[in-house]
């Protein structure tokens, strides 16, 4: 079934979301803060781990930098540049505003930056672009399944800890992962390894950004980092960069 993955994956965040939406009533103020801490750490580590595994090689039993110090600095920069001047992280929060007020969560404080940060952190990526095209291409959902329990896992814990609004991360999460699966049917015949790489490898800092956020409260603006992700795979095909 053409787009199965997605389903696969918005069903699983939703799921996570309720589960821990439900179990989050069980816990007191702290116990949440802690949770939330918590999470933001294990984000932390995801987002080190994706960026080391981009940055460093073992060659002869030794670990070598790989030499992306450059690639990361222009594509943050600009990245961050563009972000700025379109002010992406307005466009999201106000999305984030009006879908609390659609969806009768008003009240809900802390349902805009619950929204942003699950969002973010499920949304960016390699596994959500690599597993949209290998669905779309071959129709093969395995990456896409994968990521659902990795998913499923996190969105627990990030509703538990902070809010309803974590649920709302299937949302972009559909639009993403079906819009890529549907470029990728119809118009993409595969992305080169190198691009994939360097789009994980500035995913990851960006997640490691989400980790900050969440443990020490709101310090990058994350959403207006996005367009480095664009940079990184125009990066892959510039002579300077390959």
């Amino acid at each position: 079934m053409f787009g199965l993955g997605t389903i696969i994956n918005t069903a699983g965040i939703v799921a996570g979301g309720i589960i821990g939406h439900f179990f989050g009533k069980l816990l007191k103020e702290r116990h949440q803060e802690t949770l939330t801490r918590a999470c933001g750490i294990s984000v932390l580590f995801i987002g080190i781990a994706g960026a080391m595994e981009g940055m460093l090689t073992v060659d002869d039993g030794g670990v070598i930098t790989g030499g992306k110090a450059m690639l990361i600095t222009i594509c943050l920069a600009l990245g961050a540049l563009i972000g700025e001047i379109v002010n992406i992280e307005g466009l999201f929060e106000k999305f984030a505003e009006w879908l609390k007020r659609k969806t009768g969560n008003a009240r809900d404080k802390n349902f805009v930056d619950a929204f942003l940060n699950a969002s973010f952190t499920v949304c960016i990526g390699a596994m959500a672009i690599i597993g949209s095209i290998e669905d779309g291409t071959k129709g093969d959902f395995t990456i896409l399944a994968v990521k659902t329990i990795l998913d499923f896992i996190i969105i627990i814990v990030m509703t538990a800890s902070e809010g309803k609004g974590s649920i709302f991360s299937a949302l972009p999460v559909f639009i993403l992962e079906g819009g890529v699966t549907l470029l990728a049917k119809f118009f993409i015949s595969g992305m080169s390894d190198l691009s994939m790489s360097y789009l994980s490898l500035v995913g990851s800092i960006l997640i490691f950004c989400v980790g900050i956020n969440l443990v020490f409260g709101k310090k990058v603006r994350v959403a207006n980092l996005l367009p480095a992700l664009i940079l990184a795979v125009i990066a892959a095909y510039l002579p300077i960069f390959s």
